[in-house]
């Protein structure tokens, strides 16, 4: 499986998979089972994909609580993590998605968070605190704001 020998990488994660192949495999190249407890490699590979996407996200929250419990405290952190909204999700999950599919992905997105902290940066920083403070709050306690 794979890519086929006409097939170019295209993308980071081909050039990063090659490596590793070539890094751990005997014989790179060939055809390996995918790992996993089934026989079925369709479905080793949904249990593979299950458990990387939910380590990846208890890692992150695990991040996030301890970044904004530092300065808000572990229990307003926490709130503020677990009641993110679906759109902020959303969002999140979207723009990671075009940063890691291309190279001009990552640039744009890169682009955007860097104009985002130079207009950060060129608000006062009462007013830069005050509005993240605010949103951070709102997204702690989404029912006690209307």
């Amino acid at each position: 499986m794979g890519l086929r020998a006409e097939d170019k990488a295209n993308h980071l994660t081909d050039y990063a998979a090659d490596a590793i192949e070539r890094a751990t495999d005997e014989h790179p190249g060939e055809s390996d089972p995918v790992p996993g407890p089934s026989t079925n490699a369709a479905t080793n590979l949904i249990i593979n994909d299950i458990l990387l996407r939910s380590v990846g996200r208890l890692s992150r929250q695990t991040v996030e609580k301890l970044l904004l419990g530092r300065q808000y405290g572990k229990q307003f952190a926490k709130d503020a993590v677990e009641n993110r909204s679906l759109v902020h999700t959303l969002a999140a999950y979207g723009v990671t998605k075009v940063a890691t599919k291309s190279i001009p992905g990552a640039a744009a997105v890169t682009g955007a968070l860097l104009l985002k902290v130079l207009f950060d940066r060129s608000q006062s920083r009462r007013q830069a605190r005050r509005a993240g403070r605010k949103m951070l709050r709102e997204q702690a306690d989404p029912d006690g704001m209307a």
